[in-house]
């Protein structure tokens, strides 16, 4: 009897701790998908750097870069293979890291003058096909060409999008999903035969919704950038961390059971508080700017501290990306390298926050 309750005692006391160090949920890092070349580095940085620094969520953007075989003709370039796959998802359990996928759907399915894979082999996917891209690109242009979208009202566009969704999701034995679904410009195109007319906020609440329904039949989560329902103009955010072309009314539209990652790069601007009076689940993301990332961090915990019963929870934690190459990541993050102006400099520091 003693035994079981020094037991008991000891684990209360270790998950006091725990939580005291971190008042939310998730130490989160977003990245690339290694090279093929890379995984076994990467298995390595997972097990002893990653796990060391209390990171608990991985998500990786795999987009096309896997050896599909629901649609082979959409494999990109260097892609992983099933059983480099298994040795993340086998690290990543055994340092209980919980492990998510990304395939860009709706927007960014273009870079600069090249269309990604998805509408490079089926260009009839194209919201936009009358906007062709120009040999030498530039923003701003006079066609608003950031990144292309597929149209989300295309007939055949989720039979192949959904195919991959369900077969990297299987591959990842994961319970969750990142669609990316941010900076999408092109919507609800005048000249699309299926959108035109149609309201903005409407069609990428139902695009989300359809994402989110798939998912849920084998109950996976949906989570994605929260950047398209925000206010764009009355918030003073922008272009691009908000909408200028009505999709944020979407947020009162889409189910609550969405999880939303809300990134600021260029201030640590507090709208985590507009995603959980909404009733959405969010985390924070920042990217390279130590002193915004850390401010962020410290917001998120007087948020979580001043926040009511019903809201508290929704505030999952903290996620920081990396928009580069994922082998300079780690090069930089197990060196000396202490630039102000880089995602790991960054990251270091907000691991050694997070676990104050």
């Amino acid at each position: 009897m003693k035994r079981v309750f020094l037991i008991v005692l000891i684990t209360s006391l270790f998950s006091h701790i725990i939580t005291a160090q971190s008042p939310y949920r998730y130490r989160g890092l977003c990245l690339a998908a290694p090279s093929g070349k890379l995984v076994n580095s990467f298995v390595d940085f997972i097990d002893n750097d990653l796990s060391a620094a209390g990171v608990n969520l991985l998500i990786l953007r795999i987009d096309y870069r896997y050896a599909y075989t629901s649609h082979p003709e959409l494999i990109d370039n260097d892609p992983l293979s099933k059983e480099d796959i298994k040795k993340l998802v086998n690290v990543c359990r055994k340092n209980n890291i919980r492990l998510i996928p990304q395939i860009n759907l709706l927007g960014h399915q273009s870079w600069a003058s090249t269309p990604g894979k998805l509408l490079e082999v089926y260009p009839e996917f194209d919201e936009t096909p009358d906007i062709k891209f120009p040999k030498k690109y530039k923003w701003p242009n006079s066609d608003g060409l950031y990144c292309k979208s597929y149209c989300p009202l295309h007939p055949k566009v989720h039979d192949v999008v959904f195919d991959l969704v369900d077969e990297i999701c299987n591959v990842f034995e994961t319970d969750a999903f990142h669609a990316g679904l941010d900076e999408v410009f092109y919507i609800g195109y005048e000249r699309c035969p299926r959108c035109s007319g149609r309201d903005k906020a409407e069609l990428f609440a139902e695009e989300v919704t359809r994402i989110r329904n798939h998912l849920k039949i084998q109950n996976r989560e949906l989570w994605m950038w929260g950047d398209r329902l925000i206010d764009g103009k009355t918030t003073g955010i922008g272009l691009w961390e908000g909408s200028y072309n009505n999709t944020y009314r979407a947020i009162d539209m889409i189910p609550k059971d969405v999880v939303i990652c809300d990134w600021h790069y260029e201030r640590p601007d507090p709208t985590a508080v507009l995603f959980a009076a909404k009733g959405l689940s969010v985390l924070t993301c920042p990217w390279k700017n130590t002193n915004n990332a850390l401010q962020q961090e410290k917001l998120l915990r007087n948020l979580i501290a001043g926040a009511t019963k019903e809201m508290k929870p929704k505030y999952l934690g903290m996620l920081q990306t990396v928009w580069g190459s994922t082998q300079n990541f780690i090069e930089n993050y197990k060196s000396n390298v202490n630039e102000e102006e880089l995602s790991a400099t960054c990251f270091k520091a907000l691991t050694k926050a997070w676990n104050k």
